[in-house]
């Protein structure tokens, strides 16, 4: 057993040292750090009351809020293990997660009455169930008013391996798996993101929130947290664009934590134009690519403050970083054109073949990682854990290669990529050069069976509003731009792509809804 700080700690001594300043705003309320952290005090003691402990598990499944902003910190104050669920899941994914991780509280948005319904049918591990919001029992707020009487003062004893948080992948290769977010790793996290994603963070910054606080936002906000800066919820689950440069102006945000669909929604828009942003420092995007032409066109509109990271949840985001000074409008070979960034501080990456074997500079292979933001492992899935530590590393299953710089270059995930006539192609490269295509606001190329050639791609764009596009234009576009053997045999058009709850765009979907249209 190692000692290590409770997570609890970072607001706790916030509170203590800004008492006043405001910690969390949602719409017309605000709450101080003394505020949140009383409140919080007093879920922990109510919930350490009725029953749930050191190393229990307590599902959460809500939009953004106060309450989900608090509960994670009250779990941590008695040693519990905060299970978040991404709120646009259905009722049985979400029952799934509940009694995969065995949980033994839920705390569910009163919005979801088939997920809390469904979630206690399938956990029998549940012995306490509170709602966010009114009229459905026992509510967090009554929770909250239950503990006053004996809040929780002390943060339980930890040590660096105790879990924090299941943190559950998307899925989208089968069952979603638990990664286990430990206190120790976790506390490396928030000075990792604080060094190397937001330098200087104070209390005197502000962080809008526009992406759910179950996955990388909530990561993100413990940084803030650590360092007194508040956070700015968003009114409602749906972006509002205008909205959100509403707030930007309004409280001066300095940073905010995106993914490159909604950063796109936001340069994109006409009220980008409309609102003064010029207090932004830090508007970090990761959980996907950021295609070359969206990025200039983020560039071009909001000045030299991208921050862009590659990470998984099983790694808290920690592989990448590109700061503000390597992004460039301009394509200068002194920059990482397409690159990610270089090692986040304390990380090591490595391009490894299938025999586990490091590839030179330039060589394309599997992306893996060691460093103290590896989680601990799956939770009770010792079969997923030797496939993704084999060989002393964390196979994030993601194809790239570093330049001799050390800069990294994501390729595609190796489920997107196909062999077409013997040779390798990389899906996310030939989206790249189709998003040059003058009129084509999206892309996404998927490998389909081909009697000849073993598999071959179908480019599925989506039109800029207004744009009409001819299919052989696009074709005759990539002559020059891309050798011939990565050109797709079709292009289809359709008004919009799929998207998973946690905004990527699943291919496998792409690819069922090519073959149920016929477009294959």
């Amino acid at each position: 057993m190692i000692p290590t700080s409770n997570l609890a700690s970072l607001l706790l001594q916030t509170a203590r040292r800004l008492p006043d300043r405001p910690g969390l705003v949602w719409r017309d309320a605000s709450w101080s750090w003394a505020r949140i952290a009383e409140r919080v005090q007093a879920a922990a003691g109510a919930l350490r009351a009725r029953g749930i402990g050191q190393g229990d598990r307590v599902m959460v499944h809500a939009r953004n809020g106060n309450a989900i902003f608090e509960s994670c910190w009250a779990c941590w104050l008695i040693g519990a293990v905060w299970v978040p669920t991404n709120f646009r899941l259905s009722p049985p994914e979400a029952a799934f997660l509940a009694a995969n991780a065995a949980c033994r509280a839920h705390i569910v948005d009163t919005g979801f009455p088939e997920h809390r319904s469904a979630a206690k049918a399938e956990n029998a591990a549940c012995i306490l169930e509170v709602a966010i919001g009114e009229g459905a029992g026992l509510s967090w707020d009554d929770l909250v008013e239950e503990g006053r009487a004996a809040p929780v003062t002390e943060t339980a004893n930890v040590d660096r391996d105790h879990p924090a948080w299941l943190f559950y992948t998307s899925g989208t290769t089968g069952r979603p798996k638990g990664g286990t977010l430990t206190h120790g790793q976790l506390a490396f996290v928030v000075v990792n993101h604080i060094a190397d994603l937001m330098p200087g963070l104070s209390h005197h910054d502000a962080s809008l929130v526009v992406a759910p606080l179950s996955h990388g936002a909530g990561i993100h906000a413990m940084a803030q947290v650590a360092r007194g800066a508040v956070s700015v919820l968003m009114p409602g689950e749906r972006l509002d664009v205008p909205e959100a440069w509403r707030l930007v102006e309004k409280h001066r945000v300095s940073n905010m934590f995106t993914v490159p669909t909604i950063l796109n929604a936001l340069c994109r828009d006409a009220s980008v134009d409309a609102h003064d942003h010029s207090s932004l420092r830090h508007v970090i995007y990761a959980g996907a690519p950021m295609y070359r032409e969206d990025q200039k066109h983020a560039l071009r509109k909001l000045g030299p403050c991208l921050v862009q990271y590659f990470g998984l949840g099983e790694v808290t985001g920690n592989i990448t970083v590109l700061p503000p000074e390597w992004h460039s409008i301009e394509d200068d070979p002194a920059f990482p054109i397409g690159s990610c960034g270089y090692p986040r501080t304390g990380i090591e990456i490595a391009i490894l073949d299938g025999e586990n074997r490091r590839l030179p500079a330039n060589e394309t292979g599997e992306i893996c990682i060691r460093g103290p933001a590896v989680m601990a492992g799956y939770f009770q899935n010792p079969a997923a854990n030797e496939k993704a530590f084999a060989g002393g590393w964390f196979h994030t299953g993601d194809l790239g290669h570093l330049d001799a710089r050390g800069f990294l270059t994501i390729t595609g995930r190796q489920s997107d990529m196909y062999i077409s006539g013997g040779s390798n192609v990389y899906p996310r490269e030939v989206e790249e050069v189709l998003l040059t295509f003058p009129g084509v606001a999206e892309a996404c190329v998927v490998g389909v069976p081909h009697e000849k050639w073993g598999e071959t791609g179908v480019a599925v764009l989506v039109p800029a509003e207004g744009a009409a596009i001819d299919p052989a234009a696009v074709m005759a576009h990539l002559d020059g731009r891309l050798g011939r053997y990565k050109w797709p045999s079709k292009v289809v058009l359709w008004d919009a792509l799929p998207r998973s709850g946690y905004g990527k765009v699943p291919k496998n979907e792409v690819k069922r809804l090519l073959a149920e249209r016929g477009e294959a």
